[in-house]
């Protein structure tokens, strides 16, 4: 450490929804001297980089995916429309920076290069991109769970020299498709959502798929003043409910399976198709994530939709799931079955007829070609894990976290590493994350976090870190809730199952209200689970 050093309490990686609150709560609440880092040009996190036609926030959206602690912040903030538009969750992060004067404390365009902790001053030395150097206590990782991009390895796709583009790293400058042959790979959340938008305008649509889809119709529509009004005034109530019901902010209706025909049944899920969003999995009846049967009962009426819909059946047939509904993740979508019924618009199922090599201008399958002007890559992410290691910090001994986590992503509470004391992720393997409304989580785990710092001070500590008997403990837990479900089931990128090499385990917790219960029980219990060292340094501690 040198003179240069910059000397912070607390160091935040990220801008996003996270990594915002963190920096308000920590600098403004707290008090502490925190300063933020983000490679990104702006705040925003996946929202500034994932640009792509028709990008819009799952369900719950407007106005519940957004910060709920400030009822001012909920009152002043107009929501347009119930599935919410990227460019709309980016003005309002911008409008929350602004708002709490932010962006003093955070160095945009700015990549942290290296991050390691030291032992004797009980600190975290940081090392960016800009040749700076910063020193803190406390490292807050919120580096988002999807944000390492997957790059498909075909051969010669470097060899194409037409426009390419990844979903997840989509140009600021408007992409034109007019005229164009576009090839789309992947038919996750982010192909789904933006194949029917590229039809809209390019010349032809190829498509191909690595994974049949279940989709269910967003019903997307503007949002009345009256109806924002209204979650306005029960704001409290819909944040008790989302906080004990996974992010849910309604009350979800118990039915059970037994005590309906097959008929009554079928109207059910007719009535919650045409209402849209997720309602189909979480309001029809219980056990939908647990029993095989119910499960496929649902399965096979989103199938049966799908050919209702698509009206070449060899197309259909393609585009049919054949895995358990809701174990991968479900994607809601705005006329993507609808979009096959187009002249310009194809569809290559890789399974039988797998890429072989690209040109300079073309996708070759194994059994024909296909010319294209334009690529575009909806393959996804590295998630959850991905964004850690690719910080790879060092913790003590000088271990890497790319040595630490080559088995396993052994972690306690989804937020804490032993060997890396006073390191705090923010939605890591372990944590409800993406299955849990995301910002409200994020506020929470922060509030938690911010407890821990606080309680450290008070108590004259200079630092928490995990055991690996509870990082082992932790695995058990969340092993037990996953092997309870379907979700263990299908292979998927909760189980790590996109990314070749990756361990297979499962990333997150299920039982959001469950997880937030058992971080308060840790803490009420001094941070059972962690060793918590007194400052060696007089004042060490923030």
């Amino acid at each position: 450490m040198t003179d240069s050093t910059e000397q912070y309490d607390v160091i935040i990686i990220g801008s996003g929804f996270s990594g915002l609150y963190a920096l308000y709560h920590l600098r403004d609440k707290m008090g502490l001297k925190v300063r933020a880092f983000d490679g990104a040009g702006g705040v925003g996190g996946t929202w500034w980089y994932n640009r792509y036609p028709g990008a819009r926030v799952d369900a719950p959206s407007s106005p519940f995916y957004a910060y709920t602690f400030s009822k001012e912040l909920v009152d002043e903030w107009e929501w347009k429309e119930t599935q919410t538009p990227q460019a709309a969750v980016l003005a309002y992060l911008e409008h929350f920076a602004e708002r709490f004067d932010l962006l003093k404390d955070i160095r945009f365009e700015t990549w942290v290069t290296s991050a390691e902790y030291n032992e004797e001053a009980q600190r975290w030395t940081i090392q960016t991109d800009a040749g700076k150097t910063a020193s803190a206590q406390f490292l807050i990782c919120a580096v988002g769970a999807l944000f390492v991009a997957n790059m498909p390895d075909y051969p010669g796709i470097d060899d194409f020299t037409g426009e390419c583009y990844h979903t997840g790293r989509w140009p600021h400058d408007k992409v034109s498709f007019a005229g164009k042959r576009v090839g789309v790979i992947g038919t996750g959340s982010s192909g789904i959502q933006s194949i029917p938008e590229i039809a809209k305008e390019a010349e032809h649509v190829t498509v191909f798929q690595r994974t049949p889809q279940y989709s269910l119709p967003a019903r997307n529509r503007p949002l009345p003043a009256d109806e924002l009004a209204a979650y306005r005034a029960e704001w409290d109530e819909l944040r008790m409910s989302m906080c004990k019901r996974g992010g849910w902010p309604f009350e979800t209706k118990r039915r059970y399976a037994s005590e309906a025909s097959a008929e009554e049944r079928h109207a059910v899920y007719e009535e919650l198709w045409e209402t849209g969003g997720i309602h189909l999995l979480i309001n029809s009846y219980a056990g939908v994530m647990v029993d095989k049967d119910l499960n496929e009962e649902v399965s096979e009426f989103v199938r049966g939709k799908i050919r209702e819909i698509v009206e070449d059946p060899v197309t259909a047939e393609k585009l049919m799931p054949d895995y358990y509904i809701g174990t991968k993740r479900m994607i809601l979508d705005n006329g993507y079955f609808e979009t096959y019924n187009r002249d310009n618009v194809s569809l290559v199922d890789l399974h039988e007829n797998p890429i072989a090599k690209f040109t300079e201008s073309s996708v070759h399958t194994k059994s024909s070609e296909h010319p294209i002007d334009m690529l575009v890559l909806a393959t996804g992410f590295d998630a959850v894990s991905g964004s850690m290691l690719n910080l790879n910090p060092k913790g003590r001994g000088g271990i890497s976290l790319e040595e630490k986590w080559g088995g396993r992503f052994d972690n306690y509470l989804g937020a804490t590493i032993a060997g890396y004391p006073n390191l705090f992720m923010i939605h890591g393997p372990g944590s409800p994350g993406v299955f849990f409304t995301m910002p409200l989580g994020a506020e929470r785990t922060v509030d938690w976090i911010a407890n821990c710092i606080s309680y450290l001070s008070e108590n004259g500590l200079g630092s928490a870190e995990a055991t690996q008997d509870a990082e082992a403990s932790w695995d058990r837990e969340i092993n037990a809730i996953a092997d309870a479900t379907l979700y263990p089931e299908t292979n998927s990128w909760y189980m790590g199952a996109n990314i070749p090499g990756k361990p297979r385990q499962f990333l997150g917790h299920l039982r959001g209200s469950q997880y937030f219960d058992r971080l308060t029980e840790v803490a009420e219990k001094d941070y059972e689970g962690f060793v918590l060292e007194p400052a060696r340094i007089r004042g060490a501690s923030a």
